[in-house]
């Protein structure tokens, strides 16, 4: 058989012990269409590889005889996403070629032109984070339960920063040294990072106000007793996909608690019932959020927002379009980025730093 790796830059013959000492991270070739052809590779039994919502699994296919098993996947410029292999016992796997994971069975591939994201740390599967020294034990009597939630200061402390999912900034992405990189080299200011873990992200980041009340009155003032410097009179909250609308709910609803909002490919198809759809976004554009924009005429001249989506969610698009036009009208400073990625933590991780910044600045 002929060796098609050569191009990718393993000419060795694959299988050998050579070809394995050799091989790395998925390599990446450009094709005809302007994207990249990518080389992906698992060594032993069958197996086929998860993306994070942007492809179908694809299936391997094996060298020969050998132990090598390879797919080379075509993926479109300018792409950065988190992948896993997948055995047929369903267990999961991250990359064990590649340095740069996202928890202990992820692993995350950008093609060459994806643009860098600085400060945050390559972190393989078998790493384990740091953790916040802070840890405080939240029993919440709106929301019901106890829950952990992290506190970090970054430069010293200062304007409270909400993250919302908060165990996966902890535990699959180095947010916590990523914050304090980028504060390092002055592209951060002072800030106190509030992890906050989600319990049920369908119940709590729908638009309804226990979460936001249960912030407010319960978590807020443990935060300020916490011994960590913050300032909770000045709350900045990032989420992502049914985070960001959280956090869009949370600016229209609570004007008073909520100074800015980061939101990453927020959820703004959303309205009642949508999720239990066949399409959840094929509904109306905007779904509740630009609904309440329009009729309501809110004032968000106090408001901050930062708004980023993948730039290949081409079904997201229209639905955050139209948040951000009508809360610009509606008097929000607004920022609007595209980042490269679909829906997919991994490539929204640099426009986190880089929106909470500006929202802080």
């Amino acid at each position: 058989m002929k060796n098609t790796f050569a191009e990718f830059g393993l000419p060795g013959e694959p299988g050998t012990d050579g070809f394995w000492a050799a091989a790395g991270a998925p390599a990446s070739v450009p094709a005809g269409d302007g994207g990249w052809t990518a080389l992906f590779l698992w060594r032993g039994s069958p197996a086929s590889i998860d993306f994070e919502s942007w492809s179908e699994p694809v299936p391997l296919s094996r060298w020969g005889d050998t132990d090598c098993w390879y797919a080379e996947v075509a993926m479109p410029a300018r792409l950065r996403v988190t992948y896993w292999f997948r055995t047929d016992d369903g267990s999961a796997y991250a990359d064990p070629f590649n340095p740069v994971g996202a928890g202990g069975d992820r692993s995350i591939a950008a093609t060459p032109d994806a643009p860098a994201q600085p400060h945050w740390p390559a972190v393989g599967a078998a790493d384990v984070l740091p953790l916040p020294r802070t840890r405080l034990r939240w029993t919440s009597e709106r929301l019901g339960g106890r829950r952990t939630v992290r506190v970090h200061p970054v430069g010293g402390g200062g304007p409270v920063v909400l993250l919302l999912d908060g165990d996966d900034w902890l535990y699959l992405h180095p947010a916590m040294a990523a914050f304090d990189s980028a504060a390092a080299q002055g592209e951060m200011p002072a800030a106190t990072l509030v992890f906050l873990p989600a319990r049920d992200r369908e119940a709590e980041f729908g638009c309804r106000p226990e979460l936001w009340e249960a912030v407010r009155d319960e978590l807020l003032p443990l935060v300020a007793g916490s011994g960590v410097p913050a300032d909770p009179d000045r709350l900045v909250v990032a989420g992502q996909s049914l985070g960001g609308l959280s956090a869009m709910y949370a600016a229209l609803e609570f004007p008073d608690l909520v100074s800015g909002i980061a939101c990453q490919s927020a959820s703004f198809w959303w309205e009642p019932g949508a999720a239990d759809l066949p399409d959840p976004l094929g509904g109306t554009v905007g779904g509740a959020v630009a609904a309440r924009l329009r009729e309501e005429r809110r004032d968000l001249s106090g408001l901050r927002a930062a708004f980023d989506v993948g730039e290949h969610e081409t079904r997201m698009l229209p639905h955050c379009e139209l948040v951000e036009t009508l809360a610009e009208r509606a008097g929000a400073a607004v920022r609007v980025s595209r980042s490269a990625a679909h829906h997919d933590r991994a490539g929204w991780r640099h426009a986190l730093l880089r929106d909470v910044a500006w929202l802080l600045s």
